[in-house]
Order: structure tokens, then sequence, then C-alpha cells
């Protein structure tokens, strides 16, 4: 058995919140809705999607006392990973596993309960607080959405959705259920994300009109030129169907499981989906930055209707504010980098990075949230390091169960992650669209492009729609 509190005791603080008599026991902030945990209870978590960063999610977990892994969900039941940067294995059994063994050194009977399909984990494991969403992108939105539902608070990964819509949608379901949410931008929890975001604002650099972000991500299935045609058999202990989810059905391959899924269209956002909501988010976050006016996206290689190019350089154009000039932000993946400014003398770029080119000078920080380099070198040496201002986190799993438990809300709550992963998708939909993009965010529509609107809100199969 799970050594959960027991259930008398945990309906009994879950539903006696606005009770006077509830005071002693729940803090005020608590009396303010029976979703949040009492500081006293462990929250208790479950997974959905057990692959390579599923079960990275986990160990982040396993170390916080007062969380407890208590279900997962995947249709798959095991797969090796050795292909991948993962390494290991992935699927509920192994990660379940790893869960058990390491919660018994404390509890040795302590177990772990699986499930092929998420929705009956949610149904019948009734004392689950929370979940981690690491699914393929495709079903970020319908996971999310149906766990807040429930009334789960909900950890997703990045990007929080595979289309502009879904992005808005769960923004506004995050809002009405008022669960404590997180995106997995692990970076923006960093130290060094927020120094730079501090440098920044001092003006360490002076005004900023222009930011380069790059990263060397290609593809997983450099020799395909659409969609395989082959049809080998579904491996054993897989459920295809359920992981094509909101997908119209075709024949599994394993060019799309595990982890090459995110090449194609119909299922992952490429290299920008992957990795612009942890290196773009300290530039939106530095100049509070609102939806570009114009995108402009070229892809590198072959590209299709199913299938990403080898890589992708987009263009960002966000509008002056203020006292903020107009800010051009350029996107590279695939191997393509920015050419190095002068400034720098001869540090060499990393192969992932950011640039921020300012009147003073240059910063450069690493993906992900590295700590700010101040260049030149004169520049360095005059400059004083601004006293800290912005909130240090406690860790990126750290504030959302704390978030869960009725403390302050995440880092990159939905709320937020909805605009970082649409800033992000505006990206995507000039690459699938094949066009530059004039974007009215009032109407989420492609001004004068008609068929992109296909893409800002794609079609669900029948029994997957998101409401």
């Amino acid at each position: 058995m799970n050594p959960a509190p027991s259930t008398s005791r945990r309906h009994f603080l879950k539903t006696t919140a606005a009770a006077v008599t509830a005071f002693n026991i729940v803090p005020r902030h608590v009396l303010g809705g029976p979703r949040f945990v009492p500081p006293s209870e462990k929250v208790n978590v479950a997974i959905i999607g057990t692959g390579g960063q599923g079960r990275t999610n986990v160990r982040n977990l396993l170390p916080l006392e007062d969380c407890q892994i208590i279900a997962v969900a995947d249709p798959a039941e095991s797969f090796s990973l050795e292909n991948f940067y993962f390494k290991g294995m992935g699927g509920r059994l192994p990660v379940k596993a790893e869960i058990e063994k390491h919660y018994a050194t404390k509890t040795p009977n302590f177990r772990c309960a699986d499930y092929i399909d998420f929705r009956e984990m949610l149904e019948k494991e009734k004392s689950i607080d929370a979940v981690l969403i690491a699914t393929p992108d495709h079903l970020h939105a319908y996971c999310s959405v149906i766990a807040m539902r429930a009334g789960k608070h909900v950890y997703c990964e990045k990007p929080l959705t595979h289309n502009i819509w879904e992005a808005r949608h769960v923004a506004k379901v995050a809002a009405e259920t008022g669960v404590a949410t997180q995106l997995g931008s692990q970076g923006h929890s960093s130290l060094g994300t927020r120094e730079t975001i501090e440098y920044i604002q001092d003006g360490a650099i002076g005004a900023v009109k222009e930011i380069h972000v790059w990263v060397g991500a290609k593809r997983w299935n450099p020799t395909l030129a659409g969609k395989p045609t082959d049809t080998p058999p579904v491996p054993a202990g897989l459920n295809w169907d359920l992981w094509l989810g909101p997908r119209q059905e075709r024949p599994f391959h394993p060019a799309y499981f595990p982890v090459a899924w995110r090449d194609f269209w119909d299922f992952g956002c490429t290299g920008i989906g992957d990795f612009a909501c942890h290196d773009m988010n300290t530039a939106v976050r530095a100049f509070d930055l609102p939806v570009p006016s114009r995108i402009e996206a070229h892809a590198a290689g072959l590209m299709t209707s199913d299938i990403a190019g080898h890589g992708a350089l987009i263009y960002y154009t966000f509008p002056a504010a203020g006292s903020r000039p107009e800010i051009r932000m350029t996107w590279y993946d695939g191997g393509m980098m920015p050419p190095t400014p002068e400034a720098l003398g001869g540090f060499p770029l990393p192969k992932r990075g950011c640039l921020f080119i300012g009147e003073k000078g240059v910063i450069q920080c690493d993906g992900g949230g590295g700590p700010p380099r101040l260049f030149p070198e004169k520049r360095r040496m005059e400059y004083q390091k601004p006293a800290p201002r912005l909130k240090r986190s406690n860790g990126h799993h750290r504030d959302w169960i704390d978030a869960c438990k009725g403390g302050e809300p995440a880092t990159s709550p939905f709320a937020y992650a909805a605009h970082l992963t649409e800033i992000a998708l505006l990206g995507v939909l000039s690459l699938r669209a094949q066009k530059p993009i004039e974007w009215d965010a009032a109407a989420m529509k492609a001004k004068g492009l008609p068929a992109a609107d296909a893409f800002t809100k794609e079609q669900y199969r029948k029994g997957w729609e998101i409401v």
C-alpha cells in the first residue's frame, strides 16, 4: 500500500478548508481553496509520460521529502533509450521500478501504481494531488486540461502546447481552475537567468536592439523525406493508438517512437519547440516582450508538410514599447550560428547560447540559463555588478511543489508559459506556412494568410477534442 496519509484525514483537511475549526490546522492561504495541500502533508504526484524527460523529472522530484510519486501512466511498457542522449530504459515499468527502489529505503512496502491510460489513473487514484506531464508535444494540452479540470496541480514540459490556440486555452483553464502550474523551462529558475536580467535592466549594455539565440539541435531522422512508408510491427507493450492520441491513425514506425517524433509536424515542433522556451525565456522576461508583430522563418534543407527541415533561421520583430526601441531577435538551429561580435575579442561562441547586443556592449550567456558574460573587457572592468533584485529560486521542481502547498506561484506558471510558448510557436507557424507572418494577436490570425489557420488550431481525432 502507498504510505499516504489516511483517506479520512486527507478528506477532512481538503473539505473543511473554509471552516473556522480548521484554522489552526490549515494555514490562511489554504482556506481560500481546497485544492492546495496542507504543509503538514506530502504532495502526491503522478507522472504522465515516462520517456527520457519524464524519467529526468522523476529524478528531480525524488529528493524532495514533502513530495511522493504514487503513480505513473504511459502507453509504453518499456523501451530502450540507448540510441538517444538519455540512455538507459524508459517506459512505465522501468520508471515505476526506479521510484519504488528509491522509496523502499524508508518504506519497504511502498508500491507505485502504473497505468497505460492516464485518464484511468486519474479516475482510480483518488489521492493524486498533482501531475507532471512529459508526453510528446501533441498530448501536452489534452493531458493538462483534463488534469486541471480534475482539480490537479500541473507541471508540463515545454513547449506548453502544440499550437497557438491550445496555448491560450490551457492558460484560460489554468486561470479558471486556480491550480498551481509550472512549465518545464528549468533554466528560468537558474541564478544565471536572474543575473542576466538584472544586468540588462540595470543598463549594463545600454539600449538593446538585437538579440541572437541559437542551438545545435538537428533532425533525429536525417535521411527521411516525409512519412515513412514501411509498416513494421508495433513493439510488444506499446499501445500505439493511445500514443497517437488526438492525431489521425497511421502505422507505427520507429522514426516516430521513441524521441524522434519531434521531427514530425503532427507530433512535435522541431528544434524551436524543443529549446525556445528555455533559451528565449531570458529575453522575454528581461524586456517583457509582447508577441511579435512580424515573424519570418526559413527552413534549412528539405522540409515537407509532414516533416521539419534540418534546421531553421527565424526572425522575430518585437514592436517598440515606451522607452524601449524595436527589438529584432534571430533564432538559429540545425547547426547555424550568428556571427561573433567584434566586442567578444577571441572568446568563442558556445554551441548553444544567447547574445544581447547593446549600445554600450554585449552580453553573452550559455543556453538554458547560463550566467551573463559582459564584453568588451573595458566595459566589464568599469561596470559594477548590480545588487540582487529578483527573487532567487529554491529549485524549479521545489518551487512547483511549494505552490501546490499554497505558497507563491511557481516561477513559470501557465499564464506566462502560454505567452512564451505562443512566441515560439509563431516561428513554427511561419515555417509551416512557408510565408512571413504579420500577426494579429487579438484575432489570433496571420494577416492575409488564411492558410495559416489550419496550423493555429489543428484538427483532433474524434473523442480527443480539447474542451
